[in-house]
């Protein structure tokens, strides 16, 4: 990696790092703090949503307040309204208190992330895009990892110093930002795929999107109300949510080379599947730690891999000039269905008890496979037109970070190998170089129409 790349994207991914160490850990703070305080599953379940509510909003509108401030500033501001939000946690318990300040909070941490990521997106081309992704990445999970270990190394310090820990680290994160001597790049307002027409473009891309959405939020959100049920302890949560974020680094990748050598749909029938017999597994196994620690493990690989796995599936079926307005669509799906996660899976638990966690995430995983398998008999997945690329984007600009060299290339060539003009229309495509000719154009036949139609006859194949 060249010097020049490094050094440019070097402070907002320092920033990054230090502030994803608190946050890492803020949330399984919160849902403690809140069974500790005799709060129902129910009402931990709306404050959890109340950040993913934020996150929404945040992805949306924060946009056009970096356009008119500037990188530097928004930075600042987003960063402080962090620090002030987790303070105040801290200061006062009051469950509706908390649902109003973690929707604040999560409007500003979302904020934070776009800063990072569109200083990334703009600090090279699509040559090196495919870098600077992996460079996230890897700040971004590391420091989740880090923030879940000093868990239980704050809480024993007392109630309020981990929230003033992670306030600290949301201040310190404006340094490297605030030091950096360069004019802030530039941005365009995104205008991301209406979810109708991501649904005709790609029905699968949009459900996988969505479920992994409800998926990884309870995860994060009620996991570690679980484990405090079951009977760990504060430094033990820590350690197995740790553990999670550990597999979905690793896992994530191998699971998405593997989905650029076979059917794609195939794969996530497979991811789908997977997380049923691990839920089941956290159901039924008599669990130690070292069982329960290789579950969590697995289930974070299977989990997290669903989302960049539906994105590329997606990318496959989607003409060049689409492909970030489609990436941004459904980062927005994904983040309504993290919204919908907690209120929606919280009354089970309080129904059937705490294992309604894991029962609930194997339902979903069931309901993810059936689909998964119809769509795949209505319309088998194309070959994939680029490799796979590990993918955790907060905000719509980050999901452009995605959209690399070898994906445009691979999608333009799709183009050229089938009639794509009529999956988003008001996108120009190429003309494809095989196939029948269009009527309006003077073209030689190449072969005899009639004879080499393909399966689905003169019908205009389906979207998956």
């Amino acid at each position: 990696m060249s010097r020049q790349l490094l050094s440019m994207a070097l402070a907002p991914l320092l920033g990054l790092f230090i502030l994803g160490i608190g946050n890492g850990f803020l949330a399984t703070l919160i849902t403690l703090r809140l069974d500790d305080a005799g709060y129902s599953p129910v009402v931990i379940g709306w404050v959890s949503s109340a950040y993913f509510i934020g996150l929404a909003l945040g992805a949306v509108f924060n946009d056009r307040l970096l356009l008119r401030i500037g990188h530097i500033r928004a930075y600042g501001c987003f960063a402080s309204i962090v620090a002030v939000t987790v303070l105040l946690q801290g200061l006062w318990l009051d469950a509706y208190a908390w649902f109003l300040l973690r929707l604040i909070g999560g409007w500003a941490t979302v904020g934070v992330y776009l800063v990072i990521e569109s200083w990334l997106l703009t600090s090279g081309d699509q040559k090196v895009r495919g870098r600077l992704l992996a460079m996230y990445m890897i700040s971004l999970y590391a420091a989740g990892a880090i923030g879940q270990l000093l868990l239980g190394v704050t809480d024993a310090a007392g109630v309020t110093q981990p929230f003033m820990v992670i306030g600290m680290l949301a201040a310190l994160s404006v340094l490297p930002m605030a030091m950096i001597p360069r004019v802030s790049p530039l941005i365009e307002h995104a205008e991301p795929l209406s979810p109708w027409r991501l649904i005709t473009v790609t029905p699968t891309g949009v459900v996988g999107s969505f479920g992994s959405g409800l998926l990884v939020a309870a995860i994060y959100s009620l996991l570690p109300l679980y484990l405090q049920r079951v009977g760990l302890s504060v430094n033990q949560i820590g350690q197995m949510m740790a553990v999670v974020v550990v597999g979905a680094m690793l896992l994530q990748y191998p699971i998405g080379r593997w989905s650029d050598r076979h059917d794609r749909q195939q794969v996530l029938i497979l991811i789908g599947a997977f997380c049923v017999v691990i839920s089941a597994g956290m159901l039924w196994l008599p669990l130690n730690t070292w069982l329960l620690a290789g579950l969590l493990f697995l289930l974070g690989g299977g989990v997290f891999a669903l989302y960049p796995v539906a994105v590329s599936h997606a990318a496959d079926r989607a003409p060049a000039g689409a492909l970030v307005r489609m990436s941004q669509g459904l980062l927005l799906i994904n983040a309504i269905g993290s919204t919908l996660s907690p209120p929606l899976i919280t009354p089970v638990m309080s129904a059937v008890g705490d294992g309604g966690l894991f029962w609930s995430l194997g339902a979903l995983g069931l309901m993810l496979v059936a689909f998964f398998v119809w769509r795949r008999s209505v319309r088998p997945a194309p070959l994939p037109v680029a490799p796979f690329a590990p993918s955790t984007p907060m905000t719509s600009v980050g999901a452009e970070l995605g959209v690399t060299e070898e994906l445009m290339q691979g999608a333009i060539e799709h183009e050229h190998a089938e009639d794509l003009s009529a999956v988003v229309p008001d996108v120009e495509v190429a003309e494809p170089l095989v196939g029948p000719p269009r009527e309006d154009a003077a073209h030689i036949d190449y072969f005899d129409v009639d004879a080499e139609a393909g399966p689905h006859g003169d019908d205009s194949p389906s979207r998956g």
